[in-house]
C-alpha cells in the first residue's frame, strides 16, 4: 500500500516513499481530465468513474480504465460513496482523488476511504470537519490569532440574541447559514426593523437547502474584495503559502473571473495575509493543498471567511505564475512526501475566465445541449482546461462550467490584452456561453484599472 495513514514526525526522503500505483478520480469533466494528465506524467495509472450522462466525456476516454457508477443524478453516481468505493476495489486503485465539489470536502467519505485502506487525496476527516462548519471554523481561527469578522460566537440561539449582537457590532450585518454555500441561507440586514423577517427567511432557506436551520451573524464588510491565499501542508506539520488570488469578480457569490496577483495587493498586505494563512494551516495541522479565503475592506483590513480543504477551480492561475503543479503536489503530500516550507510570490500575471454554458443576456440561465462547432484559441501564454469538443452534448444534470480559459503574461495589462485576443478566437456554437460577458468585461475601464469589489457585476452587467 502506497499511502501513509498516520502522521509522523520523521520525514522520509522522497526516494524512500512508494508512490501510488493507481488513482481513481471521483469526479467528472475538466478537473477529472486535469488530474488524469498529471497522473500520467507521474507514471500513475488512472480510473475514471462516470454517470451514464458522461459516457462520452473526455475524462472517460483518456483514463486507463473507466467504470460507470450510475444514472445522471449526482446522488446516484458522483455522490454515491458505496459505488465509488466499489469501483476503486474492483480496479485495485490504492488512492482516490476527489477533485473539487461532490465529495471533496465530505469528512464521511474521507473516513470511508481510510476504513477501506484507500488513501483519500485530501484532508483528514477531522480537518474537514474543523473547517466545514463555518461557526466552528471561525472559533478555531480566532484561537489561532487569525483576524475574523466581528459577529456572533457560534450559532444564534434566537431572535433576541441576534438583535443584541447586531446592536453591539453595528449595522449593516449579514446572516449566514452555518452549513451553507452558494449564497443559500444568507441575508443582508441594514437596520433593526428588517432583522426579524431576515431571521425567519434565512433559517427557512437554510433548512430547505441543507437540512440545518442554524445561522450565525457577521458584521457586513462594505466595498469588500474576495482574496484567497493558496496553501499547502504536509503530514509532518510543515506549511507554506503560494501567494494570493483575487476572486472578487462574481455574481450571486459564484466566481466568474480570478487573477493573480491581486491588483489591490501590496507587499505588506501579502506578508500579513500569508502569515495569517499559515497560522490557519498549522492550527488544524492541515494535510494537502487548500485555500484560506479572506474578505478585504477598502482600508485593506482583512478577515477570515472560510477555508476550502481541497483543490480550487482557480488553482490554474497560481500554477502559471509560479510554475508549480498543484495537483502533483497534492498527490505527493498524500503519499507522504514532505514539502520545503518555502513561500512563493508571483512574478508574472495570470487571469482565468470561467466559460459556462449559460446565457449572460438572460440572467445567466444554464444552456445545456450539443456543441455543434468548437475551436479553442492558442498561442503563447494561453491555457485551456476543458472536457468538451465539437459534437459533445452538455448534460443538464451538473454545474454549467464547461471550461476555463487562462492567460499569463509579464503584466496585468498584457494578460488582459491576451485574454481579449483569446476570447475573440474562442468559438463554441450550438449553445450559449459566457464568452460575450467576458469580452465585455475585459474592455471595461474600471476592471482594467483594478477598480472593483465583489459587488462590481451587479452594476456592470444589468
Amino acid at each position: 500500500m502506497a499511502a501513509i495513514f498516520k502522521k509522523s514526525t520523521k520525514k522520509p526522503k522522497e526516494s524512500e516513499i512508494k508512490m501510488f500505483n493507481k488513482i481513481l478520480i471521483a469526479n467528472r469533466g475538466e478537473i477529472a481530465l486535469r488530474i488524469i494528465r498529471t497522473c500520467k506524467e507521474m507514471g500513475i495509472k488512472t480510473v475514471a468513474v462516470y454517470s451514464i450522462a458522461d459516457k462520452e466525456s473526455l475524462h472517460v476516454r483518456f483514463a486507463d480504465e473507466s467504470v460507470c457508477i450510475g444514472p445522471p443524478p449526482s446522488k446516484e453516481s458522483y455522490l454515491n460513496m458505496s459505488r465509488i468505493i466499489a469501483a476503486a476495489e474492483i480496479t485495485n486503485a490504492d488512492a482516490i482523488h476527489p477533485g473539487y465539489g461532490f465529495l471533496s470536502e465530505n469528512s464521511k467519505f474521507s473516513k470511508v476511504c481510510a476504513e477501506n485502506k484507500i488513501k483519500f487525496i485530501g484532508a483528514t476527516p477531522d480537518q474537514i470537519d474543523s473547517m466545514g462548519d463555518k461557526a466552528n471554523a471561525k472559533d478555531t481561527m480566532k484561537k489561532a490569532g487569525v483576524p475574523v469578522i466581528p459577529g456572533s460566537d457560534g450559532l444564534l440561539e434566537n431572535l433576541e440574541s441576534a438583535k443584541k449582537i447586531a446592536k453591539n457590532i453595528k449595522y449593516p450585518v449579514i446572516l449566514k447559514a452555518t452549513a451553507g454555500g452558494g449564497g443559500k441561507g444568507m441575508r443582508l440586514v441594514w437596520k433593526e426593523e428588517d432583522l426579524e423577517n431576515a431571521w425567519a427567511s434565512a433559517r427557512q432557506e437554510a433548512g430547505a437547502a441543507f437540512g440545518n436551520e442554524g445561522v450565525y451573524m457577521e458584521k457586513y464588510i462594505e466595498e469588500p474584495r474576495h482574496i484567497e491565499i493558496q496553501v499547502a501542508g504536509d503530514q509532518y506539520g510543515m506549511a507554506c503559502h503560494l501567494s494570493e488570488r483575487d476572486c472578487s469578480i462574481q455574481r450571486r457569490h459564484q466566481k466568474l473571473v480570478e487573477e493573480t496577483p491581486s491588483p489591490f495587493m501590496t507587499k505588506e498586505l501579502r506578508k500579513k495575509m500569508g502569515d495569517a494563512a499559515i497560522k490557519a494551516v498549522k492550527a488544524i495541522r492541515y494535510e494537502g493543498v487548500g485555500t484560506v479565503e479572506f474578505l478585504v475592506d477598502k482600508h485593506r483590513n482583512f478577515y477570515f471567511m472560510e477555508m476550502n480543504t481541497r483543490i480550487q477551480v482557480e488553482h490554474t492561475i497560481t500554477e502559471e505564475v509560479i510554475d508549480y503543479d498543484l495537483v502533483k503536489e497534492q498527490i505527493k503530500i498524500a503519499a507522504g512526501v514532505s514539502i520545503s516550507g518555502k513561500n512563493y510570490e508571483p512574478h508574472l500575471h495570470s487571469i482565468q475566465c470561467r466559460i459556462n454554458a449559460e446565457d449572460p443576456f438572460k440572467n445567466f440561465v444554464p444552456c445545456p445541449g450539443k456543441i455543434t462547432n468548437y475551436h479553442s484559441p492558442g498561442g503563447h501564454g494561453i491555457r485551456i482546461d476543458t472536457h468538451v469538443y465539437a459534437g459533445y452534448v452538455i448534460p443538464p444534470n451538473y454545474d454549467s462550467m464547461i471550461g476555463k480559459l487562462i492567460t499569463v503574461a509579464r503584466t496585468r495589462e498584457e494578460a488582459i490584452t491576451k485574454m481579449q485576443r483569446a476570447l475573440d478566437e474562442y468559438i463554441i456554437e450550438g449553445v450559449k456561453t459566457t464568452i460575450p460577458f467576458h469580452q465585455a468585461l475585459m474592455k471595461d475601464e474600471n476592471f482594467r484599472k483594478g477598480n472593483f469589489t465583489t459587488k462590481f457585476i451587479e452594476d456592470f452587467w444589468k
